[in-house]
Formats: C-alpha cells, sequence, structure tokens
C-alpha cells in the first residue's frame, strides 16, 4: 500500500471518532475548564505532546492554564482542575499526580478510553475517547494503526474541538485570542 493510502485510510478511521465522543461529557468538561481557577495539563508520551498542545490553546482564551512539569508551573489548590490524557488511566506517574490533585482539593479529569482505569476511578469528570490501548491484547476498537495512534490523534483533534466549543461560548475569535500569542519569536 502507498502512503497515500495509509493516510486515507487513517482519515476514515479518525471521521467515525465524533459519534463514539459524549457531547454531555464534553460539556462538563468544559464547564469545568472555564469555572477553574488554574487549569493544570498533563499527559505522558504522545498523549502528553496532544494535551500540551490544549494548555496552549487555553492559554490563548486568557484562561490560566499551565503544563504539569515545566518550571513556571504554579501549584496546584482548591478550586484548580488537573486534566490529564491518558489513554490507559494507568500511567504510575499521572497516577501518584492524580491522588496528589485530589489530596490538595482540585478537580480531575480525564481524557482516557479507559474510563474505569485506576486515574477514572479518581475523576470527577471522564471523557471516553475512541482508541485502542498501547497493549495489542487489550483491544475493543479495530485500527490499522499502532499502539496508541488512534487515541493520540483524536486528543489532539478533540482539544481543538474543545476551544472551538469554548471560543464560541466566550464570544472569542482568532483575531481576539491573537493578543495572548507569544510575540518574542
Amino acid at each position: 500500500m502507498e502512503t497515500s493510502q495509509y493516510l486515507s485510510r487513517v482519515l476514515k478511521e479518525l471521521q467515525l471518532v465524533p459519534q463514539l465522543i459524549s457531547d454531555a461529557e464534553s460539556e462538563q468538561l468544559i464547564h469545568s475548564i472555564t469555572a477553574a481557577n488554574k487549569v493544570f495539563i498533563a499527559g505522558a508520551g504522545r498523549s502528553g505532546f496532544m494535551v500540551r498542545s490544549l494548555a496552549m490553546r487555553l492559554m490563548h482564551m486568557g484562561i490560566q492554564a499551565y503544563v504539569v512539569g515545566e518550571t513556571v508551573t504554579p501549584g496546584l489548590g482548591k478550586g484548580d482542575l488537573l486534566l490529564i490524557g491518558s489513554g490507559s488511566g494507568e500511567t504510575k506517574s499521572l497516577t501518584s499526580m492524580a491522588e496528589k490533585a485530589k489530596k490538595l482539593g482540585a478537580s480531575l479529569a480525564l481524557l482516557t478510553t479507559s474510563p474505569e482505569s485506576t486515574i477514572g476511578k479518581l475523576a470527577d469528570i471522564i471523557v471516553k475517547l475512541p482508541g485502542t490501548p498501547k497493549d495489542p491484547a487489550n483491544k475493543d476498537y479495530q485500527t490499522i494503526q499502532p499502539m496508541g495512534s488512534l487515541f493520540e490523534q483524536t486528543l489532539l483533534l478533540y482539544g481543538d474541538a474543545l476551544v472551538l466549543k469554548t471560543m464560541e461560548l466566550r464570544k472569542l475569535t482568532s483575531e481576539s485570542m491573537f493578543g495572548q500569542h507569544a510575540n518574542l519569536e
């Protein structure tokens, strides 16, 4: 198969994604993001890269958003939201982070393929996204892509959809957000 044919197959898989995501779960997450004092974003590996882009767009909307682990990230506390992107919901470092956030009185949201995971059981808000876990023995969703690729792609695109819905609710435009864009580049 040619590379362009693989790309076509990947895009076909992604076309099925929207009908598999709950709008009610999404609305709850958007409400929590906009109501939080500060939003902390965390993920590991490729999932971590995807949720970092969401943190950036939240900042562009004027929301105090931080990536956990960065040197300029402040402390988390009551009234804050920790949003974790994790397909498995079992990554040890993220599980520890979720437990600590709950002890500190913050809300916890999880974007995952595994709502019944360890982090899922701790979460106040769960949005189930389609995809497969990294472990191919535990597949309930079929994809031609390796490991967690479909979940990671969905995570990126879902984050952009959350931003668009939040922009609509806050009556923001790309132009109005541009003032928050980095200007030392």
